[in-house]
């Protein structure tokens, strides 16, 4: 298990997704994100989670096209903003992200947060376009247990994925245990917790142990929690070392001792205090 960067997980709806992608959030639009995204390729990366909000679809569309990787071989997040939510303008706002994107179909289409009021229109409008076989799979982002309830008491399909905010200062454990029973792949934004965990002395030393650097330990904890993960660099050698994680496993013990280093911190906003 977790030997490769093509190995993937299958989601409720039996579409394979790879447990490790390339976060593209504040990645420049144009020339930055083209290059990005064709370097992570030319590594092996064939999983890029972008955002309508996030100005970069188009490069991030164009750069698989040029790249020469069959399109089946890739796969394409993206999510819906928060001012486009609703029934009516997520349907539209889709078609935009599609055009952005020069491509027939997306892979994993999100909520990108659980707007007041309009998430669970939005939904029903997810769930129309999977019906119609435009998106591959449809989940949401930062959700709460009661948004999840909420869509999955009002909608058809059970949410695919719920991409939160998962990292060991933040394990969110009650979350990820009813995403888990409900068979909704947590998938983690921001796993190293923007560079803070690199100095934590548990993780040095579980990285000195195997010959890895504190990175790798993070983001193979994620794989070893059952948890996708999509770490987020612009460098070219920390995409590299990144992907590095499939010749080494943790021990049970060390994986509870990076558990322990929970202490609900966040470094993004809590969804029920957003100001949408």
């Amino acid at each position: 298990m977790f030997r490769s960067l093509r190995e993937r997980v299958t989601l409720n709806n039996r579409v394979q997704m790879p447990w490790v992608g390339l976060g593209l959030y504040k990645v420049r639009p144009g020339e930055e994100v083209e290059r990005v995204v064709q370097q992570a390729l030319e590594l092996g990366y064939h999983h890029f989670d972008t955002a309508a909000a996030y100005g970069n679809e188009e490069g991030v569309g164009r750069a698989v096209r040029n790249s020469g990787v069959p399109r089946e071989d890739v796969f394409i997040t993206t999510k819906v903003s928060n001012d486009r939510q609703g029934y009516g303008s997520t349907l539209e706002a889709f078609e935009e992200s599609l055009e952005r994107l020069g491509t027939d179909y997306i892979d994993l289409y999100l909520i990108h947060w659980p707007v007041p009021g309009k998430y669970v229109d939005t939904w029903r409008a997810l769930e129309r376009l999977h019906d119609e076989g435009r998106i591959k799979a449809i989940g949401v982002s930062n959700f709460e247990i009661h948004h999840l309830r909420d869509v999955m008491d009002a909608g058809s399909v059970t949410p695919a994925v719920n991409q939160i905010e998962f990292h060991p200062y933040l394990t969110q454990g009650a979350l990820v245990s009813f995403c888990k029973n409900e068979g909704i792949r947590p998938v983690a934004w921001s796993p190293l917790c923007r560079g803070k965990l690199l100095k934590e002395p548990v993780i040095q030393k579980i990285a000195e142990r195997h010959g890895k650097n504190e990175a790798q330990v993070v983001l193979r904890w994620d794989l070893e929690k059952g948890v996708a993960t999509i770490p987020k660099t612009v460098r070219e050698e920390r995409m590299r070392n990144n992907a590095n994680l499939f010749d080494f496993d943790l021990s049970q013990d060390e994986v509870a001792q990076i558990d322990a280093l929970n202490k609900n911190e966040r470094i993004g906003p809590h969804p029920d205090q957003i100001d949408f």
